[in-house]
């Protein structure tokens, strides 16, 4: 069964009658790069934001589109920080690395999360306060 990222790419080529070729060109990514998303059932690390963001000129979609998929298709929940979201989304675009490190929170395990958290909470404690 094809992943979330293979889908979205499988689907517009077939539509736009595009190859592999193609996309990369439009996008400025190594022709592999494309196959190899295209093609592998299990991503097993987020691809880089340029290469996100040359799959996405590449097919022509929104980069929000192929971060979604290609964070599904490694296993990632990313929560939606558009926005429409709430009131945290209202400020401005999401920050992708900010969506990425909430969804990988997800695959540590509970000491690890501990840890995490300790981390966070050292760091807005030293940070200084928005009045």
């Amino acid at each position: 069964m094809a992943n979330a990222l293979q889908q979205l790419i499988r689907e517009h080529l077939d539509r736009k009658g595009w190859s592999y070729g193609d996309v990369a060109r439009r996008g400025g990514v190594p022709r592999s790069t494309v196959h190899h998303l295209a093609t592998t059932e299990r991503v097993v690390r987020m691809p880089q934001a340029t290469t996100l963001e040359g799959l996405a000129k590449g097919l022509e979609l929104p980069l929000e589109t192929v971060r979604r998929a290609a964070a599904e298709a490694c296993g990632i929940h990313v929560y939606d920080t558009s926005p429409a979201a709430g009131p945290e989304g209202a400020a401005g675009p999401a920050d992708p690395e900010v969506a990425l490190l909430i969804a990988s929170v997800q695959k540590l395990s509970a000491d690890d999360r501990r840890h995490v958290t300790a981390l966070v909470e050292s760091l807005l404690d030293r940070a200084p306060r928005e009045k």
